[in-house]
């Protein structure tokens, strides 16, 4: 594969585990020139790509708009459990925090793309029953309203962790056995960690025919 130049990426939630496996892809990735994370807390990831920018408040940029500039792309991993959640919080952490970082990237960069890791299931008509399936769906369709270049919304559902990652959760460790009986049983609901990275990744250089990548479709833009 390659591409008219290569893309300079900006990563959110990189001390979780899919943006940890995000990054790592990026990392390792030939067409990845330099990648930009943005956490509340050291990574503890050193590497000649990385820059990182430590900023605890993502309601409010103004400190590091400026060094958000320069970039083709951000893969936005920063995401939150709705378990235990009311539904103004919940949107309050999913909704408006990912588009205040959007609006803010947007500002900075012309010719922009914007990678969303959303989730199966996701309510696009914002009217169903389930709160955390309304509020990614707003998400979803709010940025696809922004002045980006392109948008993609990404919808995995269970994924196998990558190997020598620091931020697996527990039930991936506890129940990967169960990973080939759900392949077997319902092989669009489940794609490895590594996949969703390169398929982002590859969003970026290739572009996608789709705004929505369910499961088949990050597998489908992985291999390419």
């Amino acid at each position: 594969m390659a591409s008219q130049k290569k893309v300079k990426i900006i990563v959110t939630g990189a001390t979780g585990m899919v943006g940890e496996g995000v990054l790592h892809v990026c990392l390792n990735h030939p067409e990845v020139d330099q990648v930009l994370i943005v956490n509340r807390r050291p990574s503890g990831i050193a590497h000649p790509k990385l820059k990182e920018i430590i900023h605890s408040d993502f309601f409010n940029l103004t400190a590091i708009e400026n060094q958000l500039s320069g970039y083709d792309a951000c893969l936005f991993c920063l995401g939150v459990s709705s378990v235990g959640m009311n539904e103004e919080a919940y949107t309050n952490m999913t909704h408006t925090l990912t588009t205040t970082f959007a609006q803010t990237v947007c500002r900075q960069n012309p010719n922009f793309i914007f990678c969303y890791i959303s989730g199966a299931s996701t309510d696009s008509t914002e009217q169903g029953r389930i709160m955390w399936a309304r509020v990614k769906g707003k998400t979803e369709n709010d940025l696809m309203k922004m002045n980006f270049k392109h948008v993609y919304n990404f919808r995995p559902s269970v994924m196998t962790p990558m190997a020598g990652m620091k931020n697996t959760l527990r039930i991936y460790t506890y129940f990967g056995w169960l990973a080939p009986l759900i392949k077997l049983i319902a092989p669009n609901s489940i794609c490895k960690l590594e996949d969703l990275g390169k398929a982002m990744v590859n969003a970026v250089i290739l572009g996608y025919d789709k705004q929505i990548l369910e499961v088949s479709d990050i597998v489908a833009l992985s291999k390419k």
